[in-house]
């Protein structure tokens, strides 16, 4: 039996799989990237995918001038939540994610960049994949745009910055603003590429580079497991035959 593969939306090469990596290929999953920095026009199928990953990246979900992509992503999601598949949206994913589902995203009065405090909502805290969380758990951000819950969709976490940190639409599909993914190597990585210079910059005084790297040793071990335990919750509700909504009887 051929082994499910995954289909995995990324943005920029700096924001890839992370920790999910390993723990879908430990799973038996086949990953199937879909470079859009690369290739902008691509549009994939999702035929034969058992799911559907959309990480993050630097650009808003709103600059569909620049990133005619982003219009093509909302749109192959919208096929995968008709079509019942486990999607996850990290980040920039989640917003697109909302945007699918009839949510609006906007720019925060405050970035989030670091390691922060998100809180369960009591939805959240009954979650089958995110009830792993503490009610207030710290995690890693990197965000500036925030969430409106899209209809239908349940509220999970929230923080005093970004009301809507994570949501849940259907059984199969999530959302989350915040970065599970991340290890040490990655969080160095994403303080020291020229591309986010410019918003560290305009962080000074709000964000503190070396206050985030002296932070990470003592909270990324905590993190590392949680996102082992969640996604490895998330992974488990998978079912790999497809699923199709039944059509409205006339």
């Amino acid at each position: 039996m051929p082994r499910p593969k995954i289909l995995v939306f990324q943005h920029v090469p700096y924001e890839p799989l992370g920790s999910l990596d390993p723990l879908l290929k430990e799973s038996g999953f086949r990953i199937r990237y879909v470079n859009f920095g690369r290739n902008p026009d691509h549009r994939p199928t999702l035929d034969k995918y058992a799911a559907l990953i959309v990480l993050g990246g630097p650009m808003s979900s709103e600059q569909i001038d620049t990133y005619p992509n982003l219009l093509t992503e909302v749109e192959i999601i919208r096929e995968a939540i008709d079509r019942d598949m486990s999607v996850l949206g990290i980040c920039l994913g989640a917003q697109l994610l909302a945007k699918a589902l009839g949510g609006e995203v906007q720019r925060n009065p405050l970035r989030e960049i670091g390691w922060c405090d998100v809180d369960l909502t009591e939805a959240g805290a009954a979650d089958p994949v995110l009830s792993t969380f503490a009610r207030r758990q710290r995690v890693f951000q990197w965000h500036e745009d925030g969430i409106s819950l899209p209809p239908g969709a349940v509220h999970l976490a929230s923080s005093p910055a970004s009301n809507i940190q994570a949501f849940r639409h259907g059984e199969h599909a999530y959302g989350l603003q915040f970065h599970l993914e991340v290890d040490s190597s990655l969080i160095e990585r994403w303080l020291s590429v020229p591309e986010n210079q410019a918003t560290l910059q305009d962080e000074a005084g709000q964000t503190d580079p070396d206050e985030i790297r002296a932070q990470t040793p003592g909270s990324i071990d905590a993190l590392q497991s949680l996102s082992r335990a969640t996604f490895s919750r998330w992974i488990d509700r998978f079912e790999l035959a497809p699923r199709r909504r039944p059509l409205p009887s006339r």
